[in-house]
């Protein structure tokens, strides 16, 4: 995939709204393990970076997904995790399935404001009981005339105790268990919604991170996204921009982390020589820097083919389980070679080290990728669908 002037425009946009807007309060934010969501993002939507996928009746700019890549590597400019998944779950998570499948009252009224950056939303598919497992979530919506009463739990939500609504995977019947869940639009400020504890993480401290109750919540059955009972459907097809995000957004991020320790190991001295002179040291990050080109090249094929309207459920996934552990092996590796400077709060390294963990878990860990992987590859057989 080759990146255009208009790839490369947004991603220079994005950089120097960067370092003139986020990584001045980086540190500021992440010992307050919160950042104003909502400030960062009108500037981000005034700026046109939150619908370049999205249609243009809404606001978006209605381009193909690979402009969505850019930004999400251009992303990595940010000095630490937390900021960039925030966006990515305004940008590439809770809002894919609206775009595509909503109505237009419910765009207007919710896509409409994220990608202006009037409002901050959410995914909820999450619960304490059910991760990786989506089909097992216990949430459930039962009706009520005109509209839904939403009861259950969600957990490990980004962006929920800022968020003003919440694309929510709940229970809508009694049916089979991959045929019985809805997408439905959560306005955060109803009554019966109770944000009861901010989680607090290692890693990622200025996302902040909710466990939030829903106890018979009115919303009216208009604000489910496309028809009923195809929720885990809609929901797996948000996977595929989720994890193709999660790969391209740590590209930059994991090349800053290799050039800090390259610069670092020619400045650092020992035994009479340079660490960068240690030959173990210049193979371990050539290592490094080969593992991530391969990663991009992955990700950019995979990016590729979805514009095509291919499927890439396999490469995606393929993508994601590369981009974790890369997530966890580079940061780790270049510690290392820091010393003790590595193992300081204030380093960046050790930052990328607790941020980067999240990777193999968040967005499907790497078991499932890799049991996704082989039941595409035929090796394991698909369970029947019930």
């Amino acid at each position: 995939m080759h990146y255009t002037h208009e790839h490369l425009e947004i991603q220079n946009t994005l950089k120097r709204f960067i370092d003139a807007e986020i990584n001045p309060h980086v540190d500021e934010w992440e010992a307050a393990e919160m950042f104003p969501a909502h400030e960062v993002f009108k500037k981000l939507g005034n700026l046109g970076l939150l619908g370049l996928t999205k249609p243009e009746a809404y606001g978006g700019a209605g381009l193909d997904y690979s402009y969505a890549l850019a930004m999400a590597e251009a992303l990595g400019h940010i000095d630490c995790g937390a900021i960039p998944m925030a966006i990515g779950v305004q940008t590439d998570m809770c809002s894919p399935a609206l775009a595509r499948f909503g109505s237009d009252e419910l765009r207007r009224e919710f896509l409409a404001p994220a990608i202006a950056g009037d409002m901050v939303g959410c995914i909820g598919v999450s619960e304490p009981g059910a991760g990786s497992d989506v089909a097992s979530i216990k949430s459930h919506a039962r009706k009520d005339g005109d509209d839904y009463l939403i009861t259950g739990q969600k957990m490990w939500i980004t962006n929920s105790l800022q968020a003003d609504w919440m694309c929510m995977l709940v229970n809508t019947s009694d049916g089979p268990q991959h045929r019985n869940k809805s997408l439905v639009m959560v306005p955060m400020h109803l009554p019966g919604i109770e944000k009861a504890q901010k989680i607090r993480k290692i890693g990622m401290h200025a996302s902040d991170t909710g466990l939030i109750y829903f106890d018979e919540v009115r919303v009216p059955q208009r604000y489910r996204i496309g028809e009923e009972g195809h929720g885990f459907m809609y929901q797996m097809m948000q996977f595929q921009e989720e994890r193709l995000w999660a790969a391209a957004s740590c590209l930059q991020s994991l090349a800053n982390c290799i050039q800090w320790t390259v610069d670092w190991a020619q400045e650092r001295h020992l035994f009479g020589a340079t660490l960068a002179d240690q030959q173990w040291v210049q193979f371990k990050l050539a290592e490094m820097k080969t593992e991530l080109e391969c990663l991009r090249a992955l990700t950019h094929q995979a990016c590729a083919l979805y514009v095509q309207g291919k499927d890439v459920l396999e490469l995606a996934s393929m993508a994601k389980l590369k981009a974790g552990r890369l997530n966890r092996l580079i940061p780790d590796g270049c510690l290392q070679f820091w010393g003790g400077m590595g193992f300081t709060l204030e380093n960046k390294v050790s930052r990328m080290y607790r941020d980067g963990r999240l990777g193999s878990i968040g967005g499907g860990a790497d078991e499932v990728m890799l049991g996704i992987i082989a039941k595409t590859m035929g090796v394991a057989k698909r369970p029947p669908r019930g």
